[in-house]
C-alpha cells in the first residue's frame, strides 16, 4: 500500500494508526499472503478479535440502552446488528474494498465487492484498532463507523 493509501482510509476511518502494519495486515486478505514471496501476515486473526470485541460493544450497548429486555431479546438484536450483511454495508459506506489487497484469482472474481470479504475486512479493522490503542478508542471507532450518534440501540 502506498502512503497516499493509509491517509486516505485513515482519514476515511476517522483513525490514523500508530503501526501502519496492523493496518495493512487488517486489508491483507488471504489470497494475497499466499501469493506473496516472502510471509505475510492476513486479516484472519484481525477479524477473529474484532469480530469479538464487536460483540461485545454491541452487547453492552444493549444491555445499557435496554433495561427491561430479557436475555432473549438482547440476543436477537445483537444477531440482527452483528451479521455480515450490516457490516459489509458499513464496509461499502466507508469504500473498504478499494483498499484490501487480493491474489490474483480473487482479484478476477471481484472480491473488493463480495459482501464475505467486506464484512470480514471491517471486523479485521475493529481488532487492528484495539491492539494500536485500547478498548475505549476501539468502542469510539465501532460506534462513529459502524453506529453513528442517531442509532438507537
Amino acid at each position: 500500500m502506498a502512503k497516499d493509501d493509509f491517509e486516505l482510509i485513515e482519514s476515511k476511518l476517522n483513525y490514523k494508526f500508530s503501526d501502519k502494519d496492523l493496518l495493512k495486515n487488517a486489508l491483507t486478505h488471504k489470497t494475497y499472503a499466499f501469493e506473496a514471496l516472502v510471509p505475510i501476515e492476513y486479516n484472519e486473526r484481525l477479524e477473529f478479535l474484532g469480530d469479538s470485541i464487536l460483540n461485545f460493544i454491541v452487547a453492552e450497548q444493549l444491555y445499557r440502552s435496554n433495561k427491561y429486555f430479557s436475555e432473549g431479546e438482547l440476543t436477537r438484536r445483537r444477531s440482527i446488528l452483528v451479521n455480515n450483511n450490516f457490516l459489509a454495508e458499513k464496509a461499502k459506506e466507508l469504500d473498504i474494498g478499494r483498499f484490501l489487497l487480493f491474489g490474483k484469482g480473487e482479484k478476477k472474481q471481484n472480491g473488493a465487492k463480495n459482501p464475505t470479504n467486506l464484512a470480514n475486512a471491517l471486523e479485521a479493522l475493529i481488532g487492528a484498532v484495539y491492539l494500536d490503542s485500547d478498548m475505549e478508542n476501539v468502542r469510539k471507532f465501532i460506534l462513529e463507523n459502524i453506529f453513528n450518534e442517531d442509532f438507537k440501540f
